[in-house]
């Protein structure tokens, strides 16, 4: 049975902040077919309400959104006023490296302000239980091949600075509230999408991240790909990272709502598959996956990228069971997938 659970007969209700963004949305899919009501808290600034019709579409159940930012006080507590709510999963955040550098004012405001305003929200109304959206940027720069959960905390960029101070109020939550629970997962390069082809990665504007930029230049709307840095140590010159289905992902969040009361306090456990990738051959996979050429530029570095990070997942494989099931080549098979069903992303169901 799971750790979050209601009086018998009730469905677990698990409010998702971010809910309609990319890993948000297959999180709720995957909360709905394991037993969960989800509620779903976006500001839909990068989610889509097309998303959680997808969703329904996938499931069979649509999630409820409140359309909220998790900045705004007033307006998140309304929201537990209105539901009775047993756990929580905060997605909810600016998430691009080198944007962070770009405006880090606006990503220590929405990260870590918004994290704060939530927890205090959530504590007034009693619920104890979240698993944090966290990520493997936090230990930043290093030699080691793999990265434990005991690896040195070491960020380089606002985003990663953001993601390490929300894991720290978290933390102490925790230890001033025994009767709060939590988990933080740091997860590596969550990329690919849904197997059905109806949920997917679809950036606002230009990409940021890499699999929507290759999709989008495999699909003929962007003409090359932008590698930035062909020096860095590794074996091709482009940087490493471990890229881990978000199916996977999302299935590890709700692996962690049933253990969240294993043990006492904050837990924290890497999510990912213990396998390096460097860019570019990302983007050979990706060709295997569509059949096309995808022509690239060398730009130099972008500011606050770090040459490797490689997940060493033993810890959860060893606490719960939880392993990658989908390996790369069904990463950029489904991402493939999703680009030649959305070429517009969700542009055509007329929504924002």
């Amino acid at each position: 049975m799971s750790a979050v659970s209601r009086p018998q007969g009730a469905r677990p209700r698990v409010l998702v902040t971010g809910g309609a963004g990319f890993i948000g949305s297959h999180t709720c899919v995957e909360l709905i077919q394991s037993g969960y009501d989800v509620i779903a808290v976006d500001d839909l600034s990068a989610g889509s309400a097309e998303a959680l019709d997808r969703v329904h579409a996938i499931t069979g159940v649509l999630p409820i959104l409140e359309r909220v930012d998790v900045t705004d006080r007033h307006a998140l507590a309304t929201v537990f006023e209105r539901h009775s709510v047993d756990a929580i999963i905060h997605f909810a955040a600016r998430k691009a490296v080198g944007e962070s550098t770009e405006i880090p004012l606006s990503y220590f405001h929405t990260n870590v302000a918004g994290t704060a305003t939530l927890l205090a929200v959530a504590k007034e109304a009693g619920v104890t239980r979240i698993v944090f959206s966290s990520s493997c940027s936090v230990y930043g720069e290093t030699r080691a091949q793999l990265l434990d959960e005991t690896a040195p905390i070491a960020p380089t960029n606002p985003y990663a600075w953001s993601k390490h101070a929300a894991e720290r109020m978290i933390d102490d939550g925790c230890r001033y509230h025994s009767d709060m629970r939590a988990i933080s997962l740091r997860y590596f390069n969550p990329i690919g999408a849904h197997p059905s082809g109806l949920l997917g990665e679809v950036p606002v504007g230009t990409p940021r991240n890499v699999i929507p930029y290759l999709a989008q230049v495999a699909g003929g709307q962007r003409e090359r790909l932008n590698v930035f840095g062909a020096d860095y140590p590794t074996a091709d010159g482009s940087a490493v990272r471990d890229y881990v289905h978000v199916v996977d992902i999302a299935r590890g969040h709700v692996d962690a709502l049933d253990h969240i009361d294993d043990h006492p306090g904050m837990q924290v456990f890497n999510l990912g598959t213990g396998e390096g990738t460097s860019v570019l051959e990302l983007r050979a996979a990706f060709i295997e996956a569509c059949g096309r050429d995808i022509p690239y530029t060398v730009l130099p570095r972008r500011p606050g990228d770090v040459p490797r990070l490689v997940a060493d997942a033993g810890s959860v494989r060893e606490a719960w069971g939880w392993k990658p099931q989908l390996d790369l080549a069904a990463m950029c098979r489904d991402s493939w997938n999703f680009q030649v069903a959305n070429p517009r992303g969700y542009a055509d169901a007329g929504r924002p």
